[in-house]
């Protein structure tokens, strides 16, 4: 497992981008992120395209299913598929996001926040250590955007902040952090905050990669979470100051439907190439 370069530039690897993925000329992205649910045992004509270019390119993997902050226990049989799965492609990176997204009855499809108390600090935070005790390797968990939060239980102590909710898990789980600057974006708008103090009290050195993607303006106070537009200026100037602080990390550009032609992706992917060289080389946050 060979960590990606902090300069990397990267696309998801979705099907409906396979044939451009695999035309596009050498150097024009670093590397790809797949959804290891979308890939595993898969075969024909998609499962020889996917391996062609894992092979040709290094692998970060995104997960969608393992719901750690959910009430099911985890999915033991599927966390050995995942393993093999990361093994044998070399994957760089394995994230999943700090949220559930089933319960005892199976899978919800959607990824819902959890409650910002301690009690779910406690309860995710033991599920992402299991996860990465499967898994062999640690792990990164991404911010997700949210449009409602979860009242506590009954006389339970008064909520964190969602700041203090990530910080807390990522403390006591002894994981690493997806950044996603977009979601930040869209959860100060939705939610009143200021996107600039929250970045800046993240902490810097458990920043594995970052996310970067577009968002749908509904209202001035709100704002949908959709990986299928451009990206908009306000993420592209939290982008540039978390580099500002946190010096290149690798990035990934995601963008789910809607895809533009190809070219409009390799444009966005050059304007992230842009802010990253001028990223100084090392992290001033803590």
């Amino acid at each position: 497992m060979t960590p990606l370069p902090p300069r990397a530039v990267g696309l998801g690897l979705r099907r409906a981008l396979l044939g451009d993925l695999r035309a596009a000329p050498a150097g024009r992205f670093d590397f790809l992120e797949a959804a290891p649910e979308n890939w595993i045992g898969v075969g024909g004509a998609p499962g020889e395209a996917f391996a062609e270019l894992a092979s040709k390119h290094p692998l970060a993997c995104h997960g969608l299913s393992l719901s750690l902050g959910g009430p099911a226990a985890l999915d033991d049989t599927f966390l050995v598929r995942l393993r093999r799965f990361l093994d044998d492609h070399g994957a760089a990176v394995y994230s999943e996001h700090l949220s559930a997204c089933g319960d005892s009855l199976g899978h919800l499809y959607d990824l819902l926040p959890l409650p910002f108390s301690d009690e779910a600090v406690h309860h995710v935070s033991a599920r992402i250590r299991q996860a990465q005790d499967a898994l062999g390797r640690r792990i990164a968990v991404e911010n997700i955007s949210y449009y409602a939060t979860v009242p506590g239980a009954a006389g339970e102590a008064p909520p964190l902040t969602e700041l203090e909710f990530v910080n807390a898990v990522l403390a006591e789980a002894d994981c690493d952090l997806l950044l996603d600057v977009n979601n930040i974006i869209v959860n100060a708008t939705n939610h009143g905050y200021d996107a600039s103090t929250f970045l800046r009290g993240l902490p810097g050195a458990r920043v594995a990669y970052i996310h970067v993607a577009g968002h749908r303006d509904e209202a001035p106070d709100l704002k949908i979470d959709t990986h299928g537009a451009a990206v908009s200026d306000p993420v592209w100037a939290l982008l540039a100051e978390a580099y500002a602080l946190l010096g290149p990390r690798p990035t990934l550009l995601e963008r789910d439907f809607d895809f533009p032609p190809f070219d409009e992706l390799l444009g966005e992917l050059d304007v992230v190439r842009g802010h990253l060289a001028g990223a100084p080389a090392r992290s001033l946050a803590a």
